[in-house]
């Protein structure tokens, strides 16, 4: 249960972040099973918090945190274009990531930090304190602590079992296997913050669960009766609601530590919503005319983009899949072999936007899909951006880049099971030390409003460049 026993002169700040966690499973469905977030919003305030365009894990922790959107970030998703070759893509580590992010103005100002688990911390870059890398660490082996030394303290805590930065097979049929390894982690990581709570000294204390978005993609049709695939009756239709209520639980062990001059935020980064399935953005493309292949894919379905042979020369369009769809334009003079001529980008780019969101469903009704532009919907572009960002369905659908398929549409992810996709709003609650009552805010926060919120609770002042503003009690 929340207490805030230990006392405090100086301002402490928890960040407690739940990645993917849904505002209407925490604050309505299982509110009264949930007794530590509960008493949070009853003393604080809290509401929808409005992911990042797109709304995945990267970039929106890193905007969060940063107060940039994705286009000042210059990221726009886990996988990016390197350049304006056909097949040369990055991957958005932690060393793609250039802008300050809340910890380390805190560190420039003398602040103690702990950070364990925020997305896009591995690479390892010092902090003034301790951190922990994330479910981006390629492997324990590596070094994925700061200081390096406190790996050997992790080992001792957990009595030699290796540390877990993620789920190693959360995209699996084996849903009890899932379960198992998704309790693991949760355990040995909050043992582990636990022991740095106890141990280290902190202002400023941040960590993120990775176990609700990994449950949420492996189990949302047991969950969720409303989701085209679910199976009533089944063995794990409260599967989801166990572990939210074994995960509050967890944050009532780190409640009970923190000095009271502390304030507690929760977060999550986006929400959830079914799947319902997805569009096989390459294969429309190619029976739209803008995609052309020198060949019929050959291979066991899904075969990848990437091993297609895509004539370029007669191609105007390709995409990527994700629970979003990244559209790129083979423009001249841009691309190596260009077809679309560049005065007639927007053009073109309107009237493919416009093709895109009248895709319709299988039973020929409007999907609702949306379009950005990433110029309408950023401060900045930097880096190379896609020509298009598409929410097919609204989040609804996935899209799917693979060949291979019979149809434009499909039921089957082509990365593995996955039952669930982003939905555009998040969650907060705020929780300053001598809030008594607070109550549920009707207004959407942005998540760039999370890092200046900090900086003020600190006494810091914020850096013009941030986008975000803050979130008033």
């Amino acid at each position: 249960m929340v207490s805030f026993l230990r006392k405090s002169k100086k301002p402490k700040v928890m960040v407690i972040g739940l990645d993917c966690a849904a505002p209407e499973l925490v604050f309505d469905a299982w509110r009264d099973r949930l007794p530590n977030l509960r008493q949070l919003m009853e003393r604080g305030i809290y509401g929808d918090l409005m992911s990042s365009i797109p709304a995945i894990t990267v970039p929106a922790w890193s905007s969060m945190l940063s107060s940039k959107d994705p286009g000042v970030l210059g990221f726009y998703g886990f996988r990016n274009r390197a350049d304006y070759s056909y097949d040369k893509m990055s991957i958005a580590t932690g060393a793609a990531v250039k802008d300050k992010r809340v910890w380390d103005y805190l560190g420039e100002a003398g602040k103690q930090v702990i950070v364990v688990g925020v997305p896009q911390t591995y690479p390892i870059r010092p902090v003034n304190g301790h951190l922990i890398s994330s479910f981006l660490t390629p492997s324990v082996e590596k070094q994925f602590t700061y200081p390096n030394e406190l790996r050997y303290e992790i080992d001792r805590v957990l009595g030699g079992r290796e540390y877990d930065v993620d789920v190693p097979q959360f995209r699996t049929d084996d849903k009890d296997h899932l379960l198992q390894q998704i309790y693991e982690m949760n355990d040995k990581q909050f043992e582990v913050v636990r022991y740095l709570l106890d141990n280290k000294p902190w202002d400023f204390f941040m960590f993120v669960d990775m176990g609700v978005d990994r449950i949420h993609h492996g189990m949302w049709k047991y969950h969720d009766t409303t989701h085209p695939r679910h199976e009533p009756g089944n063995k794990h239709q409260h599967a989801i609601r166990d572990y939210y209520v074994h995960l509050d639980w967890q944050i009532g062990t780190l409640l009970e530590r923190i000095p009271q001059e502390t304030t507690v935020l929760v977060v999550s980064d986006h929400g959830v919503k079914a799947m319902h399935g997805g569009v096989c953005v390459n294969e429309w493309l190619r029976r739209e005319g803008y995609l052309a292949l020198q060949e019929e894919p050959e291979g066991e379905c899904p075969i990848p983009f990437a091993e297609v042979k895509v004539d370029w020369g007669k191609t105007q369009v390709w995409g990527s899949g994700g629970y979003y769809a990244r559209i790129f334009m083979n423009v001249e003079g841009r691309e190596p072999q260009g077809t679309i001529p560049a005065a007639q980008y927007e053009g073109f780019r309107d009237e493919l936007a416009e093709a895109l969101r009248s895709i319709p469903a299988p039973d020929g009704s409007d999907i609702g899909t949306q379009v950005f532009k990433p110029q309408d919907v950023y401060r900045q572009v930097r880096n190379i951006a896609p020509d298009l960002i598409v929410y097919f369905g609204g989040l609804s659908w996935r899209s799917v880049g693979s060949f291979g398929y019979d149809d434009v549409y499909t039921f089957e992810n082509d990365t593995g099971p996955d039952d669930a996709n982003h939905a555009e709003n998040g969650m907060f609650i705020l929780v300053k030390p001598r809030d008594k009552k607070g109550g549920r805010r009707g207004e959407s926060r942005h998540l760039m409003d999370v890092a200046p919120t900090i900086l003020d609770l600190f006494g810091l002042p914020i850096p013009a460049d941030m986008q975000g503003q803050l979130i008033a009690g």
